[in-house]
């Protein structure tokens, strides 16, 4: 059974576009798990003082707190025109964003995110505090932002999962066949295979390789590691997609067609982005549909 079920879906406000946006994705997100959705908006007190003749820090607190209930009264309007029946529940934190929304990760089944306004080549990059949430946050973790221009996210197309063989992957598979259901979609799952340093080896040493051997053996792995979920969920239908290529350059080329991109964190270490993975930061920084970052049980 799915741990996060019957926990309410979480999404981070701040006031920008990004955000509101994100809040109406994970209304309908709630709506279809059957779950409340929580809004949250928080702020560092000790971050806003400021010399005189300027107001004091107590006096911009309580400006601060006043915006702050009008950012979270604004973002619930939001949330019910999508969902008018929705429990909805209104959270302002005195403290930062990143260790705000990290806490309550503890007991939420989603955390959704709009990525901060970077917009390089005309695409809404995710800055470091949304990567150190999807890589530290003990639930899944959604970053949503606009399809193209001020469009809002896909809600047609396929859900696109990477697999890799990793128990993260199969935590992301796990929740990419769950959301194909949830939304009566397609399920692609993507599984590359690169063996341009093999093939080096083998010409230094050499032995031979056969690319249709590979793929052949690549497309085992794919069907071992679907056979479990496909059982589970009879009633998604899969297409399985197994090329030679980089993970991150597939996957967005997938994504780019489809309402839903789902990948596992894959990454070494305590430092965010070592603890993410290089492919999950490329999608999440690139890819024009939301991107579901899944954890792994034992994460």
């Amino acid at each position: 059974m799915n741990e996060q079920a019957g926990r309410p879906v979480v999404a981070g406000v701040d006031g920008n576009a990004s955000s509101l946006l994100a809040v109406r994705w994970a209304a309908a997100e709630a709506r279809r798990r059957g779950a409340g959705l929580r809004l949250v908006l928080a702020f560092d007190k000790d971050s806003l003082e400021y010399p005189q003749p300027l107001p004091t820090r107590e006096e911009l607190a309580e400006m601060a707190e006043m915006r702050g209930h009008r950012l979270l009264r604004e973002a619930e309007d939001v949330a019910r025109k999508v969902a008018p029946s929705l429990k909805v529940a209104l959270d302002l934190r005195h403290e930062k964003p990143a260790q705000a929304l990290l806490a309550i990760s503890e007991d939420a089944g989603l955390l959704v995110l709009g990525p901060e306004q970077i917009r390089p080549l005309g695409r809404l990059l995710v800055g470091s505090v949304s990567i150190a949430l999807a890589a530290h946050a003990k639930c899944p973790v959604a970053v949503v932002r606009s399809h193209v221009a001020e469009d809002d996210p896909p809600e047609e197309g396929p859900v696109v999962v990477g697999v890799d063989g990793s128990h993260t992957s199969d935590a992301a598979l796990a929740l990419a066949f769950e959301q194909a259901s949830r939304r009566d979609a397609t399920l692609v799952a993507v599984h590359t295979w690169d063996h341009v340093l093999p093939s080096a080896l083998f010409d230094e040493t050499e032995w031979t390789s056969n690319a249709s051997d590979i793929e052949e053996r690549e497309s085992e792995v794919l069907a071992e590691r679907l056979a479990g979920s496909q059982s589970q969920y009879p009633d998604v239908s899969v297409e399985h997609v197994v090329t030679r290529g980089k993970p991150a350059e597939v996957l967005l080329g997938y994504a780019d067609r489809a309402q839903l991109l789902v990948v596992g964190t894959r990454g070494r270490g305590g430092f965010a982005g070592l603890l993410l993975g290089s492919t999950s930061q490329q999608v999440l920084s690139y890819a024009l549909c939301p991107v579901i970052v899944a954890r792994s049980p034992e994460r």
